[in-house]
């Protein structure tokens, strides 16, 4: 990962505002509310929204993201609703995450640079223990058309960093899937998503190692 997408994000999180809310994306909290809560690990969480709203529900909530700035706004937000996050700054091979740790993984909004995003999911797949939940909402192929008319929904502006549902039946394909499809919706998430736009949403529970 070059410096230009770390300087990205740190710049970003380095207001005194929340940029995406402190309240947690609606479709993690839907659905992480249905499970058992156990460990879970959130990718490119950012500022920590979703990892200290684990937490006050009682899952031993884990995080990374290759952000200082976001590491530091999460722990603030922790503290300020008195849980604790365990979370990690750096590229995913060097956090040292073990394997079959966790029984749920959140991906909400975790677009990596095209390069790395399909080989992330797959090296995500090894924390994840058989029986384990993938919870996925991400900007889908279609977005483009969304992002280029209004700018304040967010999100990225090169298609190769998008999602569809054929890439993500790839990328997990291990998994029963509960739930995959591509949808409008309005989002309402602090400073940067703002509108409507089109997303893929995923819920998978892993049936095997592939």
């Amino acid at each position: 990962m070059d410096d230009s997408w770390l300087n990205r994000w740190n710049e970003r999180y380095s207001g005194s505002e929340y940029a995406f809310g402190e309240e947690p994306n609606l479709y993690l909290e839907e659905k992480l509310k249905l499970l058992k809560p156990g460990a879970v690990l959130f990718a490119a969480e950012g500022e920590g929204r979703n990892a200290v709203f684990a937490a006050k529900l009682g899952w031993s909530a884990s995080a990374f993201d290759i952000s200082e700035e976001g590491r530091k706004k999460a722990l603030r937000l922790a503290e300020k609703n008195q849980v604790t996050i365990d979370y990690r700054v750096g590229e995913l091979d060097s956090l040292n995450f073990l394997p079959e740790t966790f029984d749920a993984i959140a991906l909400i909004y975790a677009h990596f640079p095209a390069s790395i995003k399909s080989d992330y999911h797959k090296k995500l797949n090894r924390f994840l223990r058989v029986g384990g939940t993938v919870i996925f909402e991400a900007f889908g192929k279609k977005h483009i058309d969304y992002v280029t008319r209004d700018e304040r929904v967010g999100g990225p502006r090169e298609a190769a960093m998008l999602f569809s549902q054929e890439e993500i039946r790839a990328d997990f394909p291990n998994y029963e899937i509960l739930e995959l499809e591509e949808r409008e919706i309005d989002l309402r998430e602090g400073q940067f998503h703002n509108g409507k736009g089109s997303v893929i949403r995923f819920v998978g529970r892993k049936e095997s190692f592939p």
